[in-house]
């Protein structure tokens, strides 16, 4: 029985199933509700063995808490009495009883001696001595008043954007999923205060810290108000555990005021950012008597900053003591008092949004008796000609708010004391425990979820948009890739985005499991790539191909979690080398393919690390590593750049049934990695373990030619022989890397690939050796993006060259001037419109470096304005010499 609003009058507790929850706790505890025991409840408690009276309880740690806290604390003992009468003897119906006939006197009244002392079983004293009722009531209070305050708070964050004009660029928050952009919760409310705003005409002007630090700070109290929402729905119903030492309630303790701690400073910073708004609302009325009188109201009434950052520092102390009781008090005191200030920046917003008219309506142009004095007459002359367009939310909002207060406006009544009504009517509006307060809550919710709205579309997780600067940092580097890949001869590839679930099984070993499979459609069975390499792979065997150099760029598909730098849908771009070859020729080719790559898109320092397949699969045949294990174990080894070794040995003990002692050596063989020719001679120096396994000398000669034929192309600085490199796919037979970035942006590998010898074989055909790298473009387009903005680096999102702004409405002339651009090769945007300052703005944000003007005047004597934009110069030309003139210029050539 959970009581979600008012209505409900009657809370049943102890039925069958029956659960309590923070609204029907604060109901009873306001006497918005009454209580009653279930008849079941009450007569399973009588069916027991009724123990005589053996012990004393006084109710004493209530007595300093409020008559609230106090009730719903007695509300708790209730309960926790009825479930654990349930499951043993020992709890008679006496206290309950009892309980239920106090609570049900009024809320005020508590009707209770705290010091009288009750005879009780010694079950019913170690229920009240050790459930912590007084904790969980008064946490059930806290978690109602944080599960209504966040959608109250934004909406009234929303009228205070309004009133003071403030600017929301700070709201432009887009969750691109990958874990590198805003909380969600901070999206969320962005998204939120969007929807109430969308189409006002008021916003857009003041910057204000206290209005662009809503996206963060009302986050920080969502994600706070759900943790505690959480965890009290479980406390308010649950019995108390033993454990070896007696009752472990100090771990419950402990865990409650950890988690009721993120609340109290999230509402600290809450009530500090409603403090400083509500004071920026009155600062910015034009009307200096109203601004004066609800400033005194506001100095009067409101709490200061000091004090709620006092009350804050007293509770975060008392938890530091261990204090618990004491700490869920002053945590509640300072949560009314938070709710205080945001119904003073509700009270600030909505005044100075409608005060000044409504009171000019209902007083005749009079304030307290006075006249107005010039200058407050002038700026509401000024108001009066601006018509004020809100947000289609908050209008809806102010509407509302408008008609609760209507009723309470008396013609007799003066303006002073009509804005003291206000203030007070409001303020009763926003306490939780007032009647209105459910309809209020109900319409913030609507106006929130109401496709009216227009709320803007989300996109997925792990997926992100790429527009204007952005797509053009992409094409750049795309264009760098292309010229790579075609320098060193690879002709394109085109494969389809799904294939057959088959084709994609058993080829990426633990990893198959970030598989995306689509539904089933006639009667095919397939999922997205997860890579370029395997559709590769399939496409060679399916067509009998023995060479090929491929390249492709291309999106692949993983269902993973996504993190800063990897996303569910990303770019590749693949070069590969399938055929017949010299020992390690295309392995030297592809490797030098990565470090251009790397190199020529000045991404800054890299490291290539670098191991062979068959020196790994020696070194764990060296560990004693059962060969069946040899996958497993690599795809266990793969996270070593992620987590640390004991991690990794303990997986590899407790589920993958290694020995501690083959573990342990596989951490001493791990650890190995430096300069390529130097550890590779340590490798092969006489007594070395790896020259006695058949694979890993195999291994080491490979290496000697590759970092040979590396060192003579003047890239081997950047490659490092790891032997901790494992990459966990399957497929991967022979020389194996992976780049990683240096710098300050940590994205994890950059680019990866190696030799696959038998993965075009398992499609049943001749096998074909081949040997790959894909380059993660979306990790280096991060890497880029935050490069730019380090330097300061301005990208245009055009190549346009020369913007046409045509001053008379001419299309047809428009039409004639822009194609005899176009048609000499020249990159041209055009706009039709009078206003020339629009035209330069849009020439101008677009750093578009020409401007050539046309209006009546050039029409008429058969000229045109050539503007060079940056240095803000024009000269006027011959119509018909201006496509000469533009190509001259732009190429630099003098007059």
């Amino acid at each position: 029985m959970a009581a979600d609003g008012h209505e409900e009058s009657v809370i049943t507790v102890g039925g069958k199933g029956a659960s309590l929850s923070s609204s029907s706790v604060f109901a009873v505890a306001n006497g918005l509700a009454q209580l009653r025991i279930d008849s079941s409840a009450l007569g399973r408690l009588s069916n027991h063995k009724q123990p005589p009276p053996a012990a004393k309880f006084k109710f004493s740690l209530l007595k300093d808490l409020s008559p609230q806290e106090s009730r719903a604390s007695l509300l708790l003992a209730l309960n926790k009495l009825l479930i654990s009468g349930v499951s043993s003897g020992g709890i008679r119906p006496t206290l309950p009883l009892l309980i239920s006939d106090t609570l049900n006197y009024l809320a005020d009244q508590p009707n209770f001696d705290f010091d009288q002392v009750f005879d009780v079983t010694e079950e019913e004293k170690l229920v009240l001595e050790k459930s912590l009722f007084v904790l969980d009531g008064i946490c059930a209070i806290l978690d109602h008043h944080s599960t209504a305050l966040p959608a109250i708070a934004d909406a009234v964050a929303a009228l205070s954007c309004e009133a003071s004009g403030a600017a929301l660029a700070a709201f432009n928050l887009i969750d691109s999923g990958d874990g590198s952009s805003a909380h969600k919760d901070e999206v969320g409310v962005a998204s939120d205060l969007k929807v109430f705003l969308n189409g006002s005409k008021l916003v857009g002007k003041l910057e204000s810290d206290a209005v662009s630090e809503i996206p963060q700070v009302h986050g920080i109290f969502r994600k706070a108000a759900r943790m505690v929402h959480s965890m009290t729905q479980v406390e308010l119903n649950s019995t108390f555990v033993t454990g070896k030492g007696g009752f472990a309630t100090g771990g419950t303790c402990k865990a409650l005021a950890s988690t009721f701690s993120s609340l109290s400073q999230a509402l600290w910073y809450l009530g500090k950012g409603s403090w400083s708004r509500a004071k920026l609302n009155i600062d910015v009325m034009p009307n200096d008597d109203i601004r004066s009188s609800l400033m005194e109201m506001f100095n009067r009434e409101c709490p200061m900053v000091d004090s709620l950052g006092d009350l804050f520092m007293s509770s975060s102390q008392a938890c530091f003591r261990e204090h618990y009781i004491e700490f869920f008090h002053q945590l509640n005191v300072l949560s009314v008092m938070v709710r205080k200030i945001v119904s003073w920046e509700a009270i600030t917003s909505f005044v100075s949004l409608e005060g000044s008219e409504l009171i000019e309506k209902l007083s005749g142009d009079v304030f307290s008796g006075v006249e107005m004095n010039g200058e407050s007459a002038k700026a509401e002359k000024k108001t009066e000609k601006r018509k004020k367009i809100l947000g289609k939310g908050t209008a809806v909002l102010l509407q509302f708010l408008k008609d609760r207060l209507q009723s309470l406006v008396g013609g007799a009544v003066d303006p002073s004391a009509r804005l003291e009504k206000w203030a007070q009517a409001i303020y009763s509006l926003l306490d939780p425990k007032h009647p209105g307060f459910h309809s209020l809550l109900k319409k913030v919710k609507e106006i929130v979820e109401s496709n009216e709205s227009r709320r803007l579309p989300k996109i997925a997780k792990g997926t992100r948009d790429c527009a204007k600067e952005q797509a053009a940092t992409r094409e750049k580097a795309f264009s760098i890739i292309e010229r790579v890949f075609k320098r060193h001869g690879a002709m394109a590839l085109y494969t389809p985005v799904f294939e057959l679930r088959e084709t994609l099984m058993g080829k990426y070993g633990e990893d198959s499991k970030l598989i995306y499979d689509l539904a089933d459609q006639g009667g095919e069975l397939c999922s997205l790539r997860y890579d370029l390499t395997v559709p590769f792979a399939r496409y060679v065997a399916m067509n009998g191909i023995t060479s090929f150099r491929r390249r492709q760029i291309a999106t692949v598909y993983r269902r993973d979690n996504p993190s800063k730098g990897r996303y569910r849908e990303f770019y590749q771009c693949d070069f590969d080398i399938a055929g017949q070859y010299e020992t390690m020729e295309p392995d030297f080719e592809v490797v030098k393919v990565m470090t251009e790559l790397l190199d020529e898109l000045s991404i800054g320092d890299y490291a290539v690390k670098l191991n062979h397949r068959k020196l790994l699969d020696g070194m764990l045949d060296i560990c004693g590593v059962p060969p069946e294990k040899f996958r497993t174990i690599c795809s266990s080894i793969d996270k070593l750049d992620k987590q640390s070794f004991e991690q990794i040995r303990k997986e590899m003990v407790e589920e993958k049934g290694l020995t501690v002692e083959t573990a342990d050596k596989i951490g001493t063989f791990v650890k190995e990695r430096g300069p390529p020719l130097e550890l590779l001679s340590k490798l092969k120096q006489e007594g070395s373990q790896f020259l006695e396994n058949k694979g890993s000398l195999v291994a080491l000669n490979e290496l000697e030619i590759l970092f040979k034929a590396l060192e003579k192309s003047k890239c081997i600085d950047k490659v490092i022989l790891d032997l901790s490199l494992a990459r966990g796919l399957d497929y991967y037979t022979g020389v194996i890397f992976e780049a990683v970035f240096k710098g300050a942006t940590q994205v994890g590998s950059i680019a990866a690939g190696g030799r696959y010898d038998n993965l075009i074989g398992m499609f049943g055909t001749k096998q074909v050796p081949a040997v790959g790298v894909s380059l993660g473009i979306e990790r280096v387009f991060t890497i880029m993006e935050q490069l730019q903005k380090d330097r300061n680096q301005a990208i245009r999102a055009t190549e346009t060259q020369v913007y046409v702004a045509i001053l008379v409405r001419d299309v047809p002339l428009a039409a004639e001037v822009v194609s005899e651009l176009w048609c000499s090769g020249l990159n041209a945007e055009f706009m039709v419109n009078k206003r020339v300052m629009k035209h330069i703005e849009r020439a101008k944000s677009s750093r578009i470096p020409w401007m050539v003007i046309v209006g009546e005047r050039e029409v008429n004597d058969g000229i045109v304005k050539l503007k060079d934009v940056e240095a803000a110069k024009e000269e006027e030309i011959p119509k018909d010499r201006l496509v000469e003139e533009l190509q001259r210029r732009l190429n630099g050539t003098a007059a």
